[in-house]
């Protein structure tokens, strides 16, 4: 069964941190003169308008995105960020989101020297219509799949080019999510080592969700780099329901990210922070 729609949260604190992220690795991985695949595995629909739809429900982007666009003194990686979204946003109103199909697109380089590729997955059927009608201008360069990205993740790897960004961000919605993701992360590792991977989770109250970081970090073969970031928002409801943060594992990271989140993170613990629970995890190890 596939209920979750991004457009219901998009532009919330969860895209703030993830594609703050997204964009400062690709800033880093495109200054190589060589071409480079972003591969997405749950992609979603791209571009999400916040004005009408799904997104006015819950308007989970006044507490995200809406509250940075008019924020001045941010750390240049946020700033970086808020441009993408603002390059969405031709006419000055915060009145679409765009997703990491999109964003990666606005980072990537499609020119002879450095002809960069997006290979864009996505198994709901509604979504996967508007990712291919929101990159029909691009496909050449956009390649969208309807079907399951971590099974489409074997196909791919090791990529022609030898340099590729994996970005993994299921809904969790699913039994077992948890597991396919550690399960496709531990076999994309043995086919690509090298690889760039994001990887994306939510911090619920829930024992999968908890445990998931330390999980990742099993995974990640010895005298490989990592870095782990959470960002919470608020306290875990004391009804247990409901997301109160989210966190990004990545594996072979750039090695500015780290200094770069230690600039971002109390930024957006200041900015985005609900109540006094409000915190961040800033962890890793170097080689």
């Amino acid at each position: 069964m596939l209920s979750y729609r991004h457009a219901f949260h998009a532009g919330n604190h969860a895209d703030v941190l993830k594609h703050t992220i997204l964009v400062d690795v690709l800033d880093y991985m495109t200054q190589k003169d060589k071409p480079l695949w972003v591969i997405d595995t749950h992609a979603g629909a791209g571009l999400y308008a916040l004005t009408t739809g799904y997104a006015t429900k819950l308007a989970e982007y006044r507490d995200g995105i809406a509250k940075l666009m008019q924020t001045n003194n941010l750390p240049e990686p946020m700033q970086r960020y808020l441009e993408c979204v603002r390059f969405a946003n031709a006419d000055g109103a915060l009145s679409c989101y765009p997703g990491s199909p999109w964003i990666a697109r606005h980072c990537v380089r499609n020119t002879t020297a450095a002809r960069d590729k997006l290979f864009l997955f996505e198994l709901h059927p509604t979504d996967h219509k508007s990712l291919e009608q929101n990159f029909s201008d691009s496909k050449r360069q956009v390649k969208v799949e309807h079907s399951d990205g971590l099974a489409g993740l074997k196909a791919l790897l090791p990529p022609q080019p030898r340099r590729a960004l994996i970005l993994i961000d299921p809904a969790y919605e699913l039994a077992g999510e948890y597991k396919d993701v550690t399960r496709a992360l531990r076999d994309a590792l043995v086919r690509f080592p090298s690889g760039t991977y994001v990887v994306w989770y939510p911090q619920l109250c829930k024992r999968d969700s908890i445990n998931f970081p330390d999980r990742l970090k099993d995974v990640v073969p010895r005298g490989t780099s990592w870095l782990h970031t959470a960002l919470s928002v608020r306290a875990p409801a004391p009804d247990g329901f409901g997301m109160h943060g989210s966190g990004m594992f990545i594996i072979n990271p750039p090695y500015t990210l780290n200094a770069n989140m230690k600039a971002c993170l109390p930024a957006m613990v200041k900015h985005l922070g609900q109540d006094d629970g409000a915190k961040f995890v800033l962890e890793g190890q170097q080689f």
